[in-house]
């Protein structure tokens, strides 16, 4: 390990990216750069905060990555933007797939040594008939991919053009990311919601990984002389009456009991329009969102696992130890959390 290596890390004040800079900072680098936007928030990284050069920017400003990325060696792409609602497609779109392209555009023009994308389990597809995913698995149209999955499937081809033009790379997929964060957004939102209490669950399942899981494999990958692999990173795969109701019982609340029928789906999705525009906040449940955690999808692990010494934390923990700081949150009133590394 080198830690000397001059790093820039995008999304950093955001959910993965704190706490990859978290593990940067502990694993010793000191030439470490981030991208912020100028009124991001800075309480997920304040204990790092000095020791990290901050650069203002959009990764939608090629003018701003050029400077940034000035004598870096190492970049870790983590900004993005993931919504189900029909009004942020073209957002996605911008900062998913052009903010990519100017990544890998302004990372071959500074001949950057090695550049770890963060994608995500959609950008894989969905499709009927494909219970079993894994990095074979072949991209194919279908309305089961969101525009979200879309916006990062594009992406991920940009990094993967990359690669044709001569950029050394590593693409992590992760599943559903799960860890302290802030509580109203994210899924920092689901600790909230059980907490007020959730009747109704769907039936079907995905797959859940540990934020600091991610953190971890992505540093390893970069150290690694591994290059052009993408990896699944997912701990455990569960239904969602399960996982639903290992929170519940973690915050001491009663576990959903009612599947979701299609007069009830229709409800929902009405009730979260609602609940999301009087509290302005992304909603957690869309009529797409609805569809897809109806199906069962199982996302296989061995490649990741094979990669290093690399061992997943058991869902079972992460959930106890988010649940813990959300509920110590809640009598201190603080709005976000960090789990220890």
């Amino acid at each position: 390990m080198n830690n000397n290596k001059s790093i820039f890390v995008t999304g950093g004040t955001g959910f993965l990216g704190s706490y990859l800079l978290r593990y940067l900072v502990a694993e010793g680098y000191t030439k470490i750069r981030a991208l912020k936007r100028e009124n991001s928030p800075m309480d997920l990284v304040q204990e790092i905060a000095n020791k990290i050069e901050w650069i203002e920017g959009d990764i939608l400003d090629t003018y701003i990555l050029v400077d940034a990325m000035e004598d870096v060696q190492q970049v870790y792409h983590c900004a993005g933007v993931v919504s189900y609602a029909p009004k942020d497609y073209q957002l996605m779109m911008d900062v998913n797939a052009e903010g990519t392209t100017n990544m890998v555009n302004v990372a071959l023009y500074r001949e950057v040594e090695k550049f770890v994308y963060v994608s995500s389990i959609a950008s894989i597809g969905r499709r009927p008939k494909l219970p079993v995913i894994d990095e074979n698995t072949k991209w194919e149209r279908s309305n089961w991919n969101s525009d979200y999955a879309v916006s990062k499937y594009l992406g991920e081809m940009e990094v993967w053009r990359g690669v044709a033009e001569g950029l050394d790379v590593g693409i992590v997929n992760p599943a559903v990311i799960i860890g302290s964060g802030f509580w109203d957004r994210g899924t920092g939102q689901l600790f909230e919601r059980a907490n007020n209490g959730l009747m109704f669950y769907p039936k079907g399942s995905t797959g859940y990984v540990d934020v600091r899981d991610v953190a971890r494999f992505m540093i390893k990958l970069m150290q690694s002389d591994i290059k052009n692999e993408r990896y699944i990173l997912n701990g455990a795969n569960s239904s969602y009456l399960d996982f639903f109701t290992k929170i519940a019982q973690i915050l001491d609340k009663k576990p959903p009991s009612i599947q979701v029928n299609f007069i009830l789906k229709e409800v929902a999705i009405a009730g979260e329009w609602l609940r999301s525009t009087i509290l302005n906040r992304k909603p957690l449940l869309t009529r797409h969102t609805v569809n897809h955690v109806n199906r069962d999808f199982i996302y296989k692990n061995e490649k990741s696992k094979a990669a290093f010494d690399f061992h997943y934390t058991p869902l079972e923990k992460t959930l106890a130890e988010t649940g813990k700081q959300f509920l110590e949150s809640q009598k201190t009133g603080e709005e976000a959390a960090v789990l220890p590394i």
